[in-house]
């Protein structure tokens, strides 16, 4: 068994002396793992980076094995990103992500969407504005996605302004009315795109991540991804 195409770096971990098992993201394949052998080598570390783009190469005898990466540098995104932690930390957070897919699984979209992310040089605020959408696109793509398109209530389609934290669908603020306290804004950007408030942003990320944390984090025991959280509280420093 044999293929090649271009990957993401998503994970690395180490394997016996030398070697390392990498976690890519490929458009094709999907979620998928490789050994590559010396991988810890002084010649393979700068390619071997999360964040990296890679050209790979996988064989394997049989396709159910782990199989073996032949690992070509593509874009060294990582050492740019040790100079900029805001870089450093989307980084992470959105290769955090992309590992809660599962392995060899297809998602071209996010993983179209995620390189998106990775190139931009925006502001912080631009740079959140796309986590939230990428949030948003991810929860859909493991079966939990927000129904924004009509009242939960009243079946409308315009004016929805909140959404309920048990339900994830949007109502409108006249169904809302009694229960506000209790539901989420609706961030405008989610259904009509323009460049957000910081205010906004944040409030969309709250949301995005309690669903995460709902459907995801909590269910399979992962760990809440910390530059997520820190980029958030350099976010709050800005309102």
């Amino acid at each position: 068994m044999q293929w090649t195409g271009e990957g993401l770096i998503i994970g690395i971990r180490r394997h016996g002396e030398s070697s390392v098992i990498v976690e890519a993201m490929t458009m094709e394949h999907g979620r998928h793992m490789g050994l590559v052998r010396a991988g810890r080598s002084k010649k393979q570390s700068a390619t071997l980076q999360v964040g990296n783009s890679v050209h790979l190469t996988w064989r394997a005898r049989l396709s159910e094995h782990l199989g073996v990466f032949a690992v070509e540098l593509n874009s060294g995104r990582a050492a740019d990103m040790i100079a900029n932690r805001q870089n450093l930390y989307v980084s992470q957070t959105i290769c955090a992500h992309l590992r809660l897919l599962p392995e060899r699984d297809p998602h071209p979209r996010l993983l179209g969407f995620a390189l998106e992310i990775l190139d931009a040089q925006v502001p912080l605020g631009e740079h959140l504005q796309m986590l939230a959408l990428f949030e948003l696109a991810l929860l859909d793509e493991l079966g939990f996605g927000l129904d924004i398109s009509s009242c939960a209530l009243t079946g409308q389609t315009t004016g929805l302004t909140h959404v309920s934290p048990k339900t994830g669908r949007a109502v409108t603020r006249a169904a809302a009315e009694k229960y506000l306290d209790r539901l989420f804004v609706l961030p405008a950007f989610f259904t009509n795109p323009h460049n957000a408030q910081n205010n906004e942003i944040l409030g969309a990320l709250n949301l995005t991540g309690h669903f995460l944390q709902r459907h995801i984090w909590d269910v399979r025991k992962n760990s809440y991804p910390l530059q997520r959280e820190q980029l958030l509280t350099q976010l709050q420093t800005q309102l």
